[in-house]
């Protein structure tokens, strides 16, 4: 899966811009093997289950003293379907005020409509307020995928966070967003894949 994510990635940058992160040895000889440096492998206690991606975020950026990229662009192996194409067009939407830039996909569940919540007594409401009587008329809700942040570094480092208040929405289609959880998406992935 890393190596269509180092695919994507090579077809606008090059290899020097291109950073790998991981705890694993496997993974470090996979990618280099596929041609790519990896500087070593990620500290224990950023290679925890549990671990924030904006901890492995934050590490990269205090270990450079210079050179400091005015946005980083974080491209999770999970997402194979995305492609370069994606990647540019997400690049587009970058202006000097945006937090980042996420993708997302149209979501088919909406808190109007489909999406519930328990309530003190027990009892299911709508998990957000509206008066709507068919799904067609509520307002559209985005999912993100996974697949492409794009990360203003200078606001990355004042919040120390992901949870950003400016952030533009990349809209892709429904396949490409495909984001592996588990063995279903994965079996799903190589369908899609190998229809390609």
């Amino acid at each position: 899966m890393i190596c269509y994510t180092i695919d994507a990635a090579r077809g606008m940058f090059e290899d020097s811009d291109i950073l790998v992160s991981t705890d694993a040895d496997e993974i470090k000889e996979v990618v280099e093997a596929y041609g790519l440096p990896v500087p070593g492998l990620r500290p224990p206690h950023l290679a925890c289950d549990n671990t924030p991606t904006v901890d492995v975020l934050l590490d990269f950026l205090s270990k450079k003293s210079e050179d400091i990229p005015d946005f980083l662009i974080l491209l999770q192996p999970t997402s194979p379907l995305r492609s370069t194409a994606h990647i540019r067009e997400a690049i587009g939407l970058i202006h000097k005020e945006v937090d980042m830039v996420v993708s997302c996909t149209k979501s088919d569940a909406n808190p109007y409509w489909n999406l519930f919540e328990e309530n003190p007594e027990g009892y299911l409401i709508k998990s957000k307020k509206g008066n709507f009587a068919r799904r067609q008329d509520v307002p559209p809700v985005y999912l993100y995928n996974g697949a492409i942040y794009i990360i203003n570094t200078k606001s990355l480092l004042i919040n120390k966070s992901l949870q950003f208040e400016k952030v533009v929405k990349y809209v892709m289609d429904k396949e490409s967003s495909l984001d592996i959880d588990d063995l279903f998406d994965f079996k799903l992935a190589e369908y899609l894949i190998n229809k390609i």
